[in-house]
């Protein structure tokens, strides 16, 4: 007789992912999250069709907010609508991002004025976004967050010295000197670069087939909205590798569209049941005296 236990294990866990209740947080070196600062919720994040999802309100303000998992620095690269939030430029790996201590957790609250001051992010619609009214809507509606572990310095070789009776005769040594020659450090072996995992074939095909679905409003966008206080101080990183060692990706729409694409699945209301004799089906007795 076959064994079945594999397989009702393997029918429970289908039936506890389609059960699961939405996360809060994304990513494994660093947990990100999407919150409502105008009423400091935290966005659930739903996990459909092999993405990430929230969904914001338009008009709101956010803002992504990172929390380093491990005890060293790491370098965040933070995009919002294909557009590097520090510089304004076309997002790419290479560019600049935020430091984090270890454990250290910041929010993410617009894009980078100076540094001081950022241009708050806020739920808006695409022809009003930053990456609209500068040509490029292309990726509206997506955050990433590009994460990479620092390098850290390699310590100095301890030099020994000789023992007296193993120095060699300075009469034969052509610099005149006896002491132990500082050997070059081997050059340190060049850390593999894992990729970032490949989108697949079939994501690209639900990607195209969400971009082709009806939805009942416009689509958000992120919009450069009014100047706020925020202070940063510059440091230096030396990053481990050139490509990230992790890459947090989470899309953005209105509820209402999430609905449309099948991202947030909202249980049916039952119509109300008709009754024969509804004046009837409710006995009623004598009520308590006020």
């Amino acid at each position: 007789m076959k064994p079945i236990l594999p397989a009702l294990l393997t029918a429970l866990t289908a039936a506890l992912s389609l059960t699961s209740l939405p996360a809060q947080a994304v990513g494994r070196l660093a947990d990100v999250t999407i919150v409502d600062r105008d009423t400091g919720a935290t966005l659930p994040v739903h996990y459909a069709k092999g993405e990430y999802w929230v969904a914001g309100r338009p008009g709101a303000r956010y803002a992504v907010t990172v929390r380093n998992r491990t005890g060293e620095r790491v370098l965040a690269v933070p995009s919002v609508d294909g557009v590097n939030v520090l510089s304004g430029e076309t997002a790419a790996w290479d560019q600049r991002g935020y430091v984090f201590s270890a454990y250290e957790r910041y929010q993410i609250t617009g894009w980078r004025k100076s540094s001081s001051e950022v241009a708050a992010f806020e739920f808006s619609s695409v022809a009003n976004s930053y990456a609209g009214r500068t040509g490029r809507p292309a990726h509206v509606g997506v955050i990433g967050v590009a994460l990479f572990r620092e390098q850290q310095p390699v310590p100095a070789p301890v030099v020994i010295p000789e023992p007296y009776s193993q120095r060699r005769d300075s009469s034969n040594d052509s610099a005149g000197l006896g002491r132990l020659r500082e050997e070059p450090a081997a050059p340190a072996a060049a850390a593999a670069a894992p990729a970032p995992e490949a989108e697949s074939s079939a994501r690209a095909q639900v990607a195209g087939s969400l971009a082709r679905a009806p939805a009942p409003s416009a689509k958000l966008g992120t919009a450069h909205g009014q100047r706020e206080t925020s202070v940063v101080s510059h440091t230096s990183f030396t990053r481990l590798q050139e490509r990230p060692n992790e890459v947090i990706s989470i899309r953005y729409d209105s509820r209402e569209n999430l609905v449309a694409y099948g991202v947030i699945r909202e249980q049916p209301v039952r119509p109300p049941v008709p009754r024969a004799f509804p004046q009837s089906d409710n006995v009623s007795y004598v009520p308590d005296p006020r």
